[in-house]
């Protein structure tokens, strides 16, 4: 595996990268270069993340057609999960703004060109599991509550959900359990991506720095946590169509916290073998 760059860099070596400690003026910062970084050229990147309003819409349409209704809010949530996945174009615009380089969203698309790309793909590839998994998970406990008939309506649904023991228990258990996918969603690939475009440093290593930088600064990450929670639910609420923006934003932001949490690679100590 080491010579696909998955469980050590591309010269066979586990690196373990330096995290800092960081305030919360940090987070508000990331957040604030992220939104510069969307209005350097928000035509391009509103026209690039009309996918996430388009996928949000096509997967609520089946939903409602599918007789899994009950599903819509699993799958609208679960956009937090995959997010940073979908967001690694968003990744490479920055990183190249930052290094001075032309930023028109084809480039979003030159990260198949990366290194570390069997690394992505990796991680990729275990948040799609987690995504599935929480849409089990829902649905389990919808079936525990409601048994095997879907839904007739959404009004019916939702009348349901909001005036009934069992429709709060569906709420209380169905939050919980998406906390939990969240948290490990967040302690497992918050700055992962960006450190992949950054450095081939091998998923497993892209993986430990996430986890070390969310316990190094469990309070930030948590609040930083908070805020994409809260922004993914403005932009899902009209109709999805509010994604077109925060994606972008949270995408920028993201690099922008991944460049305060890990210390820059000159800084790193030596590499030590597998």
């Amino acid at each position: 595996m080491a010579s696909f760059h998955v469980m050590s860099d591309a010269r066979g070596m586990h690196v373990q990268p330096t995290v800092r400690r960081i305030a919360t003026a940090d987070l508000m910062d990331a957040l604030r270069l992220g939104v510069e970084d969307f209005w350097a050229k928000p035509s391009h990147y509103v026209f690039l993340c009309l996918i996430y309003p388009i996928v949000g819409l096509i997967l609520t349409r089946w939903s409602s057609g599918s007789n899994a209704i009950q599903l819509i809010y699993p799958l609208m949530s679960g956009f937090a999960l995959i997010g940073p996945f979908a967001a690694i174009g968003l990744y490479e615009i920055s990183r190249r703004r930052e290094l001075g380089m032309d930023t028109s969203w084809r480039h979003a698309l030159d990260v198949r060109h990366s290194p570390a790309l069997p690394a992505i793909a990796v991680i990729g590839i275990m948040l799609l599991a987690l995504f599935l998994l929480w849409l089990f998970t829902a649905q389990s406990i919808y079936t525990s509550l409601f048994g095997n008939q879907p839904p007739a309506s959404i009004a019916g649904f939702l009348r349901e959900v909001l005036t009934t023991t069992r429709g709060w228990t569906l709420i209380l258990l169905g939050n919980a359990a998406g906390f939990v996918f969240a948290v490990i969603v967040l302690a497992t690939t918050v700055v992962a991506f960006p450190l992949l475009l950054d450095r081939d440093v091998g998923a497993v290593s892209a993986i430990e720095t996430s986890a070390r930088a969310v316990m190094t600064n469990p309070l930030q990450m948590a609040l930083w946590g908070l805020m994409v929670a809260v922004l993914l639910v403005i932009g899902s609420i009209p109709l999805f169509a509010g994604l077109a923006v925060v994606m972008p934003v949270l995408g920028h932001a993201t690099w922008h916290l991944y460049r305060r949490v890990v210390e820059p690679e000159r800084a790193q100590p030596d590499r030590r073998p597998m």
